[in-house]
Formats: structure tokens, sequence, C-alpha cells
């Protein structure tokens, strides 16, 4: 467990946590905007809480509603905890990403199921002492959920990859060519520069992570393959943005209620009582 208390919420206000754009919202029914303060400062928005599928979803725009917090200056310990204080206990993360192999191709969505972590200078742990904790990272991706979000890419007829290793880069800049030409020849399939640490600031509060990449262009390392632009990434994201809300709102629907959290605000509650 956390060194620290951490309230449950009793209600939760929301069972699942969607790191995703404005343009996610309108999957939700009856949508509502709610502020969250955190002991790690302000989240990167005001997160937006509704119904899909008869579960309770928050979403939460990583970058910011304008896209203005570029990847290494996110809050992404803030962006955790808001989402751990609501009560949820599974995230899903979707992301523009990189491919690094040829059979990747753009379009493709990739269930990761590693990460490299390539990054620098991140505040990347809760466990700043006193008490010394070392989590482990050996699978940092929920199976359970990655194999529900597998299973429903077949079902839509999606183009998907099961397994995919994401290095993750400091970023806002690309990769040079050779740094590119290494990341492949190691046999990494994905490169992004968000999902580290926050896969594992999710792992560290004891909650399950999906990852969803969206495959946008090939890394500049790829043979043949003109070096990747900032207006390429955003033209094949958008154009592909209709499939990532349908596969998010069939995997939502396709997930299995989650009583653990109200099971144990049950039992403390009993607690409390005595």
């Amino acid at each position: 467990m956390p060194p620290f208390h951490f309230p449950i919420t009793t209600p939760r206000q929301a069972e699942i946590g969607v790191f995703g754009g404005s343009g996610f919202y309108n999957l939700l029914e009856n949508p509502e905007r709610v502020q969250v303060e955190t002991p790690y400062g302000a989240p990167s928005a005001t997160l937006t809480i509704g119904t899909i599928g008869g579960k309770k979803v928050a979403f939460l725009p990583r970058h910011g509603e304008d896209h203005s917090i570029p990847p290494h200056k996110i809050n992404y310990r803030a962006n955790v905890w808001a989402f751990k204080s609501l009560g949820i206990t599974r995230v899903i993360s979707p992301c523009a990403a990189g491919s690094l192999q040829k059979h990747y191709k753009p379009g493709d969505f990739v269930f990761c199921d590693q990460f490299v972590d390539r990054t620098n200078g991140r505040t990347d742990t809760f466990y700043d002492g006193p008490i010394t904790t070392h989590v482990s990272a050996a699978d940092p991706f929920d199976e359970p959920m990655r194999q529900v979000a597998i299973a429903t890419a077949k079902q839509l007829g999606i183009p998907h990859h099961e397994t995919g290793t994401v290095v993750v880069i400091q970023g806002p800049r690309f990769s040079t060519r050779s740094e590119s030409q290494w990341f492949r020849s190691m046999g990494w399939e994905v490169i992004n520069m968000t999902q580290y640490p926050e896969v594992h600031l999710v792992k560290e509060l004891e909650m399950a992570s999906l990852s969803i990449a969206l495959m946008t262009d090939y890394d500049s390392g790829v043979d043949g393959i003109e070096p990747v632009s900032h207006a390429a990434v955003l033209e094949v994201f958008k154009a592909n943005n209709a499939k990532l809300k349908e596969l998010l709102f069939s995997l939502i629907a396709n997930l299995p209620a989650d009583t653990v959290h109200d099971g144990l605000a049950g039992m403390l509650n009993s607690a409390r009582g005595h």
C-alpha cells in the first residue's frame, strides 16, 4: 500500500479514467465538470465525468484542454492522483505514437505490454520518502484489460497488434535517425512521449493501466521512410479519431463491472461504524 493515507471516495464518482482530449467528451452521457485539487498541484485540466455503457467514466486531457502542455511539462502525479481521488480503479491511456517497425502501420492500434523509459528529469514516483518502497514494473500493463481491448478490436474489425513495447522519449523533439535506428534494432515497436511515468504512477496508486497506442507515422529511422513531422502526426490522428472513439466506447461497455472499490469502501464504513 502507498506509505500515505489515501481517502476512499464513498460513493465513488467514477470507475474508469481516460486520459483523452476534449474530442472524446461527446461519448459521455450526462457530462459534468469536476474540479479536483491534489497535493501535487493542479491537474492538466478540469475533469469531465459522465456515463458510458452504464459505467461512470472520467476524462482528463493530459496536454490540457487547448493542448498547451508539452509532454515533458505534464504534471503526471497530479493527473494520476486526481483519478485515484475519484475512486477510479482502471485507467485507459490512449496516445498518438510512432512506429519503429514497418509492419506496425500508420492507422494501426497497439495494445502495449511493455515500456522502455528514455525520459530524463521527470518526477516519476509518489514514494519520495521517508519510507523507501520499490514497486515492480515487470508487467506494467493490466493483462485482463488488455485482453478485453484485444477482443473488442477484433469485434470491430480494427487493425491492431496484440503486443508491443513502447519506448518513451523525453520530447518535445523527435528522435534523430541514429536514435530511431537504435530503438528499432532493439526490436521495440512503438515510440511515444507520454506513457512514462504515467503508466507507472497509475500502478503505484494500485490502479490497473491499459495503453492504446495509435500509430500515426513511421519514425525517422525506418528505412526508406521520410522523417516524421508534427503536421503529419496530427493528420493521421484526426483521420483515425472516429475509430479510437468507437474502440473506447465499446471497450468500456465490454469491461466487467468492478466491485473491488465498493466492497472495500463498504468494509471501511462498517469499521468506522464500530
